[in-house]
Formats: C-alpha cells, structure tokens, sequence
C-alpha cells in the first residue's frame, strides 16, 4: 500500500479540483474501460462539499460523456465526513485520519467495497471491488488535485526540453 498521508480535515483536504482517473474492469468478462475528466469540490451552503465528476469515460471502444453528483457532509470528526447521492441517500462513511480507510455500500444484490488512500497533500486513490448475482467489478481511481498535476506536467516538459535542445546540438 505504500506510505499513508493522514488527513486532519478531510473537507478542506478534498476541497478544489481534482484531475480524475478510471480504469473499470470486468472481472467475468475481462473487458476493461477507462474514464478521464476532472472532480471539483465545491462548498455547500450550510457545510460540506458537493463533487462534481465530469468527464468522457471509453467502454469496448465507445466513449461517451459521464458524470456524477455526491455530497460530503461532515462528520462525526474533522477528518470524517458522511458521503451522500446527490438525492441525499447515504453512500457510505469517510474516515482519512490515518490516511486509509475502507467502506461497504450495500446495492440491492451487490456489495460495493471501496479502500480510499492517502498517498500524499496532492493525491489520493480510491478502489471500489464491486461483486454480486451480476455484477464483478474493479474500479480503480486516481485523483491528482489539478495545481499539482499542471506543475509535474511543467516540470517535465522543462526538463525535456533542455535535452532535446543538447542532444539536437550534438547531432550537429
């Protein structure tokens, strides 16, 4: 698992835009999917934040527009907070105080089982194991908060750049 981020607040660590990425997999079948786009964590009236997924997510070669709408409202704790639909159903609990936690929802037959981690202030990963009468999935998620990805983006053009540059200039 690595090493674990501990999170004293978890709405103002999660709150801001995330680049977000999805590999889904099929279990039975195999078949695999992939969902890219972006999270914001926006504050809502009264506390806590609304997540706003938006993005394109690819399924046996189809990509088509996807999105969702969940409500982290405050916990028990700073570092806990309660994860809602947006209709206000419950999802499960959120506990990163010690940077990992995992959460069961049950879904009519199926139990999706999700293992959120802390890898550091810019990036977290959640993997939901999702199995039942139909269903046998794994959804694997990686967030990286956007100011962090832009500067990592910079930081490696900057240093290929400069080679470039010199292996162009050796090259005559």
């Amino acid at each position: 698992m690595g090493e674990l981020w501990p999170v004293p607040d978890v709405l103002a660590y999660l709150a801001g835009r995330w680049r977000t990425e999805r590999t889904v997999r099929d279990l039975t079948s195999g078949a695999q999917g992939r969902f890219v786009g972006s999270t914001a964590f926006e504050a809502l009236a009264g506390g806590g934040l609304l997540s706003r997924e938006a993005g394109a997510f690819t399924w046996q070669g189809v990509t088509r527009p996807a999105e969702r709408t969940l409500r982290y409202e405050p916990g028990v704790g700073p570092g806990t907070a309660d994860v809602r639909f947006a209709d206000g159903r419950p999802f499960h609990g959120l506990d990163l105080t010690s940077g990992h936690h995992v959460a069961d929802h049950p879904c009519a037959a199926d139990l999706y089982r999700g293992e959120f981690t802390v890898r550091d202030a810019d990036r977290w990963r959640t993997v939901w194991r999702v199995g039942g009468p139909a269903k046998d999935l794994l959804l694997v998620t990686d967030y990286t908060r956007e100011e962090a990805a832009a500067q990592l983006g910079r930081r490696a053009f900057e240093a290929e750049v400069p080679a470039a540059r010199a292996a162009r200039d050796r090259s005559g």
